[in-house]
């Protein structure tokens, strides 16, 4: 994962053994691509809902043990980059399904940002600065130029990051404005054509463009991201972050295999979202019991009738 979230993990030594508790369910599914590639079929699907743990300061809305649900596709050797448009488009009726009200799914790519920031001389400081930007909803923009010339970058270049990531308009707008740039840079270039194809497709797949956009300040703090990447929030509760957030990520099973698995995945944090939902009153908990019949004996001699009795319901 890489930076602050290598910091959450909560990790532990028994005996000879270094272990720690699943942070997410992205790293483990890559290891087991990799352990497996001989048996499955590519591309490979999958969609899973487990607990995770993070050690992170228990606050409204974050937990230290919580559910997500993630789902997957890896490929064998490529990954067709229309995947990209499936994730969001599944997410799309997921959302429409809860009936959780208007939502927006921000979409951007991780090459354009780094093919941005190496125009700017800064190849060397790309993932920093990716996860400084990451925390602009949080932190605010003066704190990320402070923390962005922290690390060494030079306070001219710290202001065209700021105009560069908040860069407004529709999706074809969005675009325009990329290419006119004039961005001498291979990454920048691909990963520009990549928001294009990713977002005509999401079209093709039945998004309505109102429930997505471009948007260049979405960065995603984990450092395997390689191209495309999302993150949701609901319309109406934008104190309530990111609910639903994901991208591509090209080189992870690298860790465990030569051979070459790209994935592109999307994770719900669903504990944080249905306690998000469920303080604001956007969804009402079940009170009360679902038994119909209560069977009560009052004394041991009719135990096998009350026994018999309840399981004829």
């Amino acid at each position: 994962g890489g930076g602050e979230t290598e910091k959450q993990i909560y990790r532990f030594q028994k005996g000879d053994s270094d272990l720690s508790l699943r942070f997410d369910l992205t790293v483990p599914l890559a290891r087991y691509v990799a352990q497996h590639q001989n048996d499955l079929v590519f591309p490979f699907k999958r969609y899973q809902m487990s607990k995770v743990y993070r050690g992170e300061r228990p606050q409204k809305g974050r937990f230290r043990e919580f559910y997500q649900c993630d789902i997957d596709i890896i490929g064998g050797d490529d990954l067709d980059i229309l995947y990209d448009a499936e994730m969001p488009a599944v997410i799309y009726h997921v959302f429409k399904k809860l009936g959780i009200g208007d939502f927006t799914i921000r979409i951007n790519n991780r090459k354009v940002l780094g093919g941005f920031f190496a125009s700017l001389g800064l190849s060397d400081k790309i993932e920093e600065i990716l996860r400084i930007i990451d925390k602009i909803e949080k932190i605010g923009k003066d704190k990320v130029i402070e923390e962005l010339v922290k690390i060494g970058v030079p306070e001219e270049s710290t202001g065209k990051i700021i105009d560069f990531i908040t860069i407004n308009g529709d999706r074809k707008q969005m675009l325009e404005s990329l290419r006119a740039l004039g961005v001498e840079d291979e990454a920048f270039t691909l990963g520009v054509n990549e928001l294009e194809t990713v977002s005509d497709a999401m079209l093709m797949f039945g998004m309505p463009e109102e429930n997505f956009r471009i948007d260049l300040s979405i960065a995603r703090g984990l450092d395997y991201y390689t191209g495309t990447v999302y993150e949701t929030t609901i319309n109406g509760h934008p104190e309530f972050g990111s609910v639903c957030s994901g991208g591509r990520y090209d080189n992870l099973t690298g860790y465990y295999t030569d051979k070459k698995l790209p994935g592109i995945g999307i994770s719900i944090g669903l504990t944080r979202l249905f306690s998000q939902l469920r303080d604001n009153g956007l969804i009402a908990p079940k009170t009360g019991s679902m038994a119909k019949v209560l069977v009560i004996p009052m004394d041991k001699d009719v135990l096998p009738y009350a026994v018999k009795t309840a399981n004829t319901f």
